[in-house]
């Protein structure tokens, strides 16, 4: 079981960058997988970036070079996003993948991001 609440969202304007933290109710060192999915109006949800206990890093093709994701190891999982678009505007989650006998998911209430001029 982890609890997850998201921070960092708001108002940028295009070209300009955020940070956005996930903090953790306990360590997340062991945690199988960890990741960023977001959501816009009228959309499906959609895989952003997620990063293993091992460090293996996969991002969305429409983030890769502009997005980085990273975790401290203690309790707080992080996205630093650059170069940011219009269409990168939708709510954001942080997910925890959990291998405890199954897989189980869990996410955080999200945290809206704005992309406009």
């Amino acid at each position: 079981q982890v609890q997850l609440v998201e921070s960092g969202g708001g108002l940028v304007q295009p070209g300009g960058s955020l940070r956005l933290s996930c903090a953790a109710s306990r360590s997340i060192f062991s945690i199988y997988s960890m990741g960023w999915y977001r959501q816009a109006p009228g959309k499906q949800r959609e895989f952003v970036a997620s990063i293993t206990s091992g460090s293996r890093i996969t991002y969305a093709d429409s983030v890769k070079g502009r997005f980085t994701i990273s975790k401290d190891n203690v309790k707080t999982l992080y996205l630093q996003m650059n170069s940011l678009k219009p269409e990168d505007t939708a709510v954001y989650y942080c997910n925890a993948k959990l291998l405890t006998g199954e897989l189980s998911n869990y996410w955080g209430q999200g945290t809206q991001v704005t992309v406009s001029s």
